[in-house]
């Protein structure tokens, strides 16, 4: 079975650049994958993070399907329980309507942000609790069926929006089987119950109106380029770049040196955070290659949503479309076989 394979974009704004360039970075991700034969770009909610600028998630799809011409666009995901259904519902049908066919809504429950971010977002810590309920009651609104009399989501869009459910644990991968909906396990930053999850879901699932048999996606880092040493350059300063964000969050915006920040990655608070990162694709685009199917295998994987994480945007740029070059012949070579 040919590996299917999608991006999943976080928007990054780079040290020294805007959200500005970062939306342009963003058409240029999006329309590299497009052209590289990838099935999809995600972007997911995130609040008060100054390094992402994907918090008006559907914002930030419209603009980018503006700008392209084919390739599927969705969130990956809305944290739900920060919106209204309702809301949603208006907003996936604005972008459905406008660029039909081409829209996804994938829906995770954790809240992008952190207690004080909540605070500011009027998200109830308890709002969690309903997230099956709100599934059902953005499905009714989006197919019609609405499950509040008298209230409907204007526009509706003619097409289907299709739903998926996103987590880093069982209660995801349990509501996804319950509800017969696609699944999309965050591996890319929580790989620990990726199995089990798995596992559990396909156990589980219960056909529905979508989808008929279990449909299973997971996140994998990736780091491409022409040569092994360079790929594996990009990766230490990109994940040292991820690190310094993370503990500067905490030591008053202080900085660190490469040594100080090796040497936490090296200590056991440190060893937890590298192992966030514990699925990661970095070489040569066969060395890619190699490790996608090998992860995809093990899971039995639908498809994979591959976050490339270089710095440079013509890296990440170049990482798209080495990785997609390489599947596409390894496709070739294995229809040909």
């Amino acid at each position: 079975m040919p590996l299917a394979v999608s991006l999943l974009d976080l928007a990054v704004i780079s040290p020294g650049q805007t959200a500005r360039d970062s939306f342009g970075h963003s058409v240029a991700l999006a329309q590299a994958a497009e052209r590289s034969g990838y099935q999809r770009v995600w972007y997911a909610e995130h609040h008060n993070m100054k390094s992402i600028a994907s918090s008006a998630t559907s914002v930030l799809i419209g603009y980018v399907a503006a700008h392209t011409d084919s390739i599927r666009l969705g969130a990956g995901g809305v944290m739900l329980p920060n919106h209204s259904p309702l809301v949603i519902a208006e907003q996936f049908g604005t972008l459905e309507s406008l660029f039909p066919g081409r829209i996804d809504l994938g829906l995770g429950r954790a809240p992008g942000s952190d207690q004080e971010t909540m605070r500011a977002l009027r998200r109830n810590p308890s709002s969690a609790d309903t997230f099956p309920q709100d599934v059902l009651e953005l499905q009714g609104f989006l197919n019609g069926n609405t499950r509040i009399p008298g209230v409907q989501a204007v526009p509706r869009a003619e097409g289907v929006v299709p739903l998926y459910i996103l987590g880093s644990s069982l209660f995801g991968a349990q509501l996804a089987a319950h509800l017969g909906l696609p699944y999309a396990f965050a591996s890319h930053f929580a790989p620990d119950a990726l199995h089990q999850a798995v596992s559990e879901y396909r156990d589980r699932f219960r056909p529905s109106e979508q989808l008929a048999e279990p449909y299973v996606m997971a996140g994998v880092n990736v780091f491409a380029a022409e040569d092994r040493e360079l790929a594996e350059q990009q990766k230490t300063i990109s994940y040292r770049a991820r690190t310094r964000a993370f503990i500067k969050r905490g030591a008053g915006g202080a900085d660190f040196s490469d040594e100080e920040i090796d040497a936490f990655l090296a200590s056991p608070n440190g060893r937890h955070l590298a192992a966030m990162t514990t699925y990661t694709a970095v070489g040569t685009p066969a060395d890619v290659v190699d490790y996608l199917e090998d992860f995809a295998a093990g899971i039995q994987a639908d498809e994979l949503i591959l976050a490339h994480h270089a710095q440079d945007i013509v890296d990440r740029v170049r990482s798209v479309e080495l990785t997609g070059a390489a599947v596409a012949a390894g496709e070739t070579v294995s229809r040909r076989g």
